[in-house]
């Protein structure tokens, strides 16, 4: 309806405030934006092909239909000291004076009144009154408005309830016209002006604005229009229909027409932009939580490497012990008075497992179940850490809005920490620590006898480290057994011993090599599948957090550009 009237620059200021409106409209849609806050968006948008809106708003039993009837020049509302007006009341003008209703709580009023032609004027329900959904039907409506002619009455002059809600009108970025009515119980023209003045005053101290303010009786301007023009003068309304006819003439209304929408899209856009600066304040913390995390992982797996490197030498003392009484030993036993003795393998073999090999089983698999011990301790440590750093965190945002206004952010980031702590919570209440010290303990076999190329079956660890030594040592017993016939005179004798020993020290080497890799290993896998294990926990929330951030950081960036488009736009269009 506008475009055939303007010229080629407010075309363009036209199409422009179009195409920046679409783009706001998608990225807060990117943003979930509330239902109610979509549609105000639109209809706004749509009120630029409809004609100027002009919307009446103020608390029950301030007089607003009376003066909308004032307004018209003919009774057309129902006027009453009770809440009357039940509906949104959208007057047009029409051939004759009708109702219909059009659903939503809203009414189209038709009237053959020349003021009409040229824009709409809304009667809203009363704010402040008893029933609430009144209330609630007004301000759906503010939204829509191109300008807003706010009824005060003169008895109660702008009142804590008129103040906010006049508040939350200019937070659209509507342009609002203050009427006074009812002044025809005022005692003198003194006290109107005073009554205007104290109206102007708090206007401006409170909300920081200064609204035209028109004082007036309608009652008095419906008897001047009904028959008695020397009612006329006292009412005050002349003024106010000399701005309505000359102040908002076609260019005026044009401008407000406009601005309208640009003022809905500069409030959205604020809010939400607070919002987008809130998630992501909120979000830093997670990321912080998630680092700090990260980081208590990284040292736990250092800690872990360090002190299980220093408890496996725990292990290998046990086996340097061995590999001691092994040469002890042969210098007890190569010599010449025993050489019988090395004659019979058996024998010797039997000896050099009481003597060297001795409890060497059991104080590796003493040495390796202290290890695994410790292990299982640890893992079970690093999941209290990570569920009391999120427990830490839940608490203290468990009474935080932010985020809950529109779509479901709060929701996701709520229920994946949720998620993560509950299964942290879950590990560390269920940890059997013998169950998972079994494991760990046949894994270790496992592995072990793996790598000594042995069935494991029901073997256990100090079996499989007897295997280990008794086959280690087969060699050597046999080389002693075989060579001791040769074992001639004092000067070889030492030279064999020494062989003996050398091959000793050969044969130990690789065994503890072949063990302590094989614990190495082990040790090695259980430590990155703890680790595993956590990152897995932690993953679904992590991933959340890190591309929320960056999802929000480009929202963010996007709003901030059309933010300034925005007002540069208004700027553009209040200068008309």
């Amino acid at each position: 309806m506008l475009a055939p009237v303007l010229d080629a620059r407010q075309q363009a200021l036209l199409a422009e405030e179009r195409g920046l409106l679409g783009s706001l409209q998608v990225q807060l849609a990117r943003l979930d934006l509330p239902a109610e806050d979509q549609e105000a968006l639109a209809r706004s948008i749509a009120q630029l092909d409809e004609l100027f809106l002009l919307v009446v708003v103020g608390e029950f039993n301030a007089g607003k239909s009376a003066f909308i009837n004032a307004l018209l020049g003919e009774r057309i509302l129902e006027e009453g000291v009770t809440p009357t007006t039940t509906r949104v009341g959208l007057l047009r003008h029409g051939p004759a004076v009708g109702r219909e209703p059009g659903g939503a709580g809203l009414d189209h009023l038709t009237a053959p009144v020349e003021v009409l032609r040229g824009m709409a004027i809304v009667d809203t329900p009363g704010t402040n009154a008893v029933a609430r959904e009144h209330e609630a039907l007004t301000r759906d409506f503010v939204p829509r408005s191109d300008l807003v002619l706010f009824v005060s009455s003169a008895d109660r002059p702008f009142t804590e309830s008129e103040r906010a809600f006049v508040q939350a009108i200019r937070e659209w970025g509507k342009k609002i016209v203050v009427v006074v009515n009812k002044i025809d119980i005022l005692d003198s023209d003194q006290q109107v002006d005073e009554v205007v003045a104290f109206v102007a005053d708090r206007m401006r101290a409170l909300l920081g604005f200064s609204p035209d303010v028109f004082p007036v009786s309608s009652r008095l301007a419906q008897r001047a229009k009904g028959g008695e023009p020397a009612a006329l003068a006292p009412s005050r309304f002349p003024a106010l229909e000399r701005y309505v006819s000359a102040t908002l003439d076609a260019d005026e209304r044009l401008r407000l027409k406009l601005l309208n929408p640009l003022g809905v899209g500069a409030h959205l856009l604020d809010r939400h932009l607070a919002v987008t600066e809130e998630r992501l304040e909120l979000l830093r913390e997670d990321v912080a939580t998630v680092d700090d995390i990260d980081r208590q992982l990284t040292l736990y797996k250092e800690d872990l490497t360090r002190d299980f490197r220093f408890r496996l030498s725990d292990v290998e003392k046990v086996l340097l012990e061995f590999e001691r009484r092994g040469l002890d030993f042969f210098d007890a036993t190569l010599r010449l008075g025993r050489v019988f003795d090395l004659i019979n393998q058996s024998k010797l073999k039997r000896e050099f497992e009481q003597t060297v090999i001795a409890d060497l089983p059991r104080l590796v698999e003493r040495r390796v179940d202290e290890v695994i011990d410790w292990m299982v301790a640890s893992d079970m440590r690093q999941w209290q850490a990570v569920m009391e750093r999120l427990e830490r965190r839940r608490l203290h945002h468990a009474d935080r809005m932010v985020g809950r206004v529109g779509g479901g952010f709060e929701h996701d980031r709520a229920r994946l920490l949720e998620r993560v702590r509950r299964e942290a919570q879950q590990a560390v209440e269920t940890y059997d620590r013998e169950a998972e010290a079994s494991r760990l303990a046949d894994s270790v076999q496992t592995a072990v006898a793996s790598v000594a190329a042995l069935q494991v079956g029901a073997l256990g660890l100090g079996t499989v480290v007897v295997i280990l030594a008794t086959t280690t040592m087969a060699d050597v017993t046999g080389i002693l057994a075989a060579g001791a016939m040769s074992l001639i005179g004092l000067l070889v004798l030492p030279a064999k011993r020494e062989m003996a020993k050398n091959e000793l020290r050969g044969k130990v080497a690789a065994m503890r090599e072949r063990l302590m890799g094989a614990l190495t290993a082990q040790f090695d896998h259980e430590r990155e599948r703890s680790l595993l294990r956590l990152g897995e926990a932690m993953g679904p929330y992590t991933r959340f957090v890190r591309s929320e951030r960056e999802r929000l950081a480009d929202a963010r960036e996007s709003l901030r550009g059309l933010r300034d488009r925005l007002h540069a736009l208004r700027e553009r269009v209040d200068s008309l």
